[in-house]
């Protein structure tokens, strides 16, 4: 008897958390409201069932409870049960797949005035393509990606040198207008989902999928890949900013296409020499960094990245923060430069710069550091050397002290928070796992170790190495 109140008890419990829970549907923000129609004719179905078999079981373990003055008796078949059950459980079979059947079915009818965009998945970010005034995206090949070309486009077909390119997690689409999302991954399979569009599907490597879907209101929307993709699968984050079309057709305007990629200048050194006068005052003649002026070493980190921050820092991505002093002294710096191309220059003239011994201030113990190096191995690579692949710097040779900076503005919010930098949104989640003044020393003090290791000899590497061991 106990048994069988115990679970009328959690029947109960389970019906009221359902209709008083707080946790609820985002808001529906894209035609797909038969998807909710579906789920919830898939709870009540499924309900009704786990209702019925708890009911059943309560009432069977009273029924049928152990008396000393009967013994059970035993029935091998009953055709009039089974019919019943056999007939039940097909009406509810029928029940939950029918209506999603239905829906499948416009899912993946794709309006004919629908336009087109395609999303990139790779690990850990998003990439956007739309087709240019050709209507037609240019053809795309695998063997041709690589850090300075990521979507992998064929210079050599016409079709693609209007499609404009953003490699950024942030998208914009016009609201009220059909959109059909083509999906490519450059890696390992994703999933791009937006919840409050109700629509998400596979990312597989070799092939095309897509999805339609209609938003219905403005606003920003958070992108999540929906499939365990890698160690940084939980920060693989976008934005979808749903606005007016007007708004739409005017940032597509804006954005950049495929040939005034290709139309860029190689950049010059020997310009860049000239506008980095006014750095060299804090960062040092060749960029060997004062930690006196709070000015990290700029020698040995890669053009690409060097790039990118004096962007961020020109359009206030970087350095807006109250608390980032330094930052806001590096905004005023950035926006002596009148466009990327001055930056590329810039960039072009500090790769020049010889690259000096790691100069060591921070104390920890590199053997539990590497542990911890295990996480962010996966985007700068195994020796710290950085990937432009996966949108992540070089480590080995950064000054320590700027490191721990760094790591200390990410957990705390001062970086990395601004809507549009779509990697420091994945640095804040992994400094996170850095847990503690003392794991950071740790950490640092491997990358220190990584960066004496490169800048030995092979055989004082292996030394190294072996010591690390």
């Amino acid at each position: 008897m106990a048994i069988a109140i115990v679970l009328v008890l959690l029947l109960l419990g389970s019906i009221l958390f359902h209709f008083l829970s707080p946790w609820q549907l985002t808001p529906l923000a894209s035609n797909w409201g038969s998807i909710d129609d579906t789920i919830d004719i898939t709870l009540w179905v499924t309900g009704f069932v786990f209702v019925a078999v708890n009911l059943f079981m309560a009432w069977a373990i009273v029924r049928y409870r152990y008396r000393s003055d009967r013994r059970a008796e035993y029935e091998p078949e009953n055709k009039t049960l089974e019919w019943w059950l056999m007939g039940v459980t097909t009406v509810g079979i029928a029940a939950l797949l029918a209506p999603g059947l239905f829906v499948w079915g416009r899912y993946v009818t794709v309006p004919d005035e629908a336009h087109e965009v395609e999303i990139v998945g790779q690990q850990w970010h998003w990439g956007f393509r739309f087709p240019g005034k050709d209507g037609a995206f240019g053809r795309v090949d695998t063997r041709l990606l690589s850090g300075e070309n990521p979507f992998g486009m064929d210079a050599a077909d016409p079709a693609g040198l209007d499609d404009v390119l953003i490699h950024g997690s942030r998208v914009l689409l016009p609201v009220d207008r059909p959109v059909k999302a083509l999906l490519r991954s450059r890696d390992v399979l994703h999933n791009f989902q937006v919840v409050q569009f109700r629509a998400k599907m596979d990312l597989v490597p070799g092939q095309l999928s897509y999805l339609w879907l209609t938003p219905t209101r403005t606003g920003e929307f958070e992108i999540l890949c929906a499939e365990l993709c890698g160690i940084g699968h939980f920060a693989m984050r976008g934005m979808v900013e749903v606005v007016e079309p007007a708004a739409f057709e005017q940032w597509l305007a804006a954005q950049p296409t495929y040939a005034s990629i290709l139309a860029r200048p190689e950049p010059d050194a020997a310009k860049g020499r000239t506008l980095y006068a006014p750095c060299a005052a804090c960062h040092g003649t060749e960029g060997q960094g004062n930690a006196q002026m709070n000015a990290p070493r700029l020698a040995g980190q890669d053009a690409w990245y060097l790039i990118r921050q004096l962007a961020y820092f020109k359009s206030g991505v970087r350095g807006a923060h109250a608390d980032d002093t330094h930052g806001q002294q590096m905004r005023a710096f950035a926006s002596m430069l009148v466009d990327r191309a001055a930056m590329a220059d810039l960039a072009a003239y500090i790769e020049t710069f010889p690259v000096p011994p790691p100069v060591i201030s921070v104390d920890g113990n590199p053997q539990r550091g590497a542990r911890v190096w295990r996480n962010c191995a996966a985007c700068h690579g195994n020796e710290g050397q950085g990937i432009q692949a996966t949108q992540a710097p070089r480590l080995a040779g950064i000054d320590d002290w700027y490191l721990q900076r760094q790591l200390d503005n990410f957990r705390r919010g001062i970086r990395g928070r601004h809507p549009d930098d779509a990697y420091g949104w994945q640095m804040t989640e992994m400094a996170k796992l850095v847990r503690g003044e003392d794991a950071t020393r740790d950490l640092i003090a491997h990358i220190n170790m990584l960066a004496l290791a490169a800048s030995r000899p092979a055989d004082g590497a292996t030394e190294l190495a072996h010591r690390s061991d």
